[in-house]
């Protein structure tokens, strides 16, 4: 979606339509997490969680990126444009009151499936403005874990409400703060091309 507009702006002069080209497309859409999910306020301008719930007296907490920003070519774009997100990677974080660690879960998210990549115990942080990155031991490969053990942590992060349910709203959310950022960067461009084309006239 986001190469047709690119494309289009490009045949004419971006910095003058592009604004208003846009107005009534993805940054119009009224996304919502599926209950009891909340949108983390700010979220947009960030990196850090996008959306949290409570679960008894834990809290869980969800940051999203799109797998081809991580493995180039992995939601298999076909070629037509449309810039389709159908693969996702997703933070989800379990903290609980009192504790000094949380866990930490790094999963593969799609339209039909939820698959756990990762499992690791990480310092909770109170206020997080991106995703921390874990300096001590991992733990092991996911795949290499018993089976039944696979299958109890999938159940776990199942029963926190992570799962292909939340795809859409994840998907949605992408394409709208991918749309805000290419606007903000087009606001850029043509700032500091209307503040050359002043210099030069003056």
């Amino acid at each position: 979606m986001l190469r047709k507009v690119l494309r289009s702006a490009f045949q004419n002069q971006p910095w003058r339509i592009i604004t208003a080209r846009s107005s009534s497309s993805i940054s119009s859409a009224k996304v919502r997490p599926p209950s009891p999910f909340e949108i983390v306020m700010g979220a947009l301008n960030g990196n850090g969680p996008v959306s949290r719930r409570s679960y008894g007296d834990e809290e869980v907490s969800i940051s999203v990126m799109r797998l081809a920003n991580i493995v180039p070519g992995a939601d298999g774009d076909g070629g037509d444009g449309d810039d389709e997100i159908n693969q996702l990677f997703l933070h989800v974080d379990v903290s609980k009151p009192g504790q000094v660690e949380s866990l930490h879960f790094l999963c593969g998210l799609y339209p039909d499936a939820l698959g756990i990549h990762s499992i690791n115990m990480r310092p909770m942080v109170e206020a997080v403005d991106s995703i921390a990155i874990p300096s001590a031991y991992s733990g092991p490969v996911f795949e290499d874990l018993d089976e039944r053990m696979r299958d109890a942590f999938h159940t776990y992060v199942e029963e926190r409400g992570v799962n292909d349910n939340l795809f859409p709203f994840l998907q949605a959310w992408l394409y709208v703060k991918n749309h805000r950022n290419l606007m903000r960067w087009f606001k850029s461009v043509r700032t500091f091309i209307n503040e050359n084309k002043s210099a030069k006239d003056a």
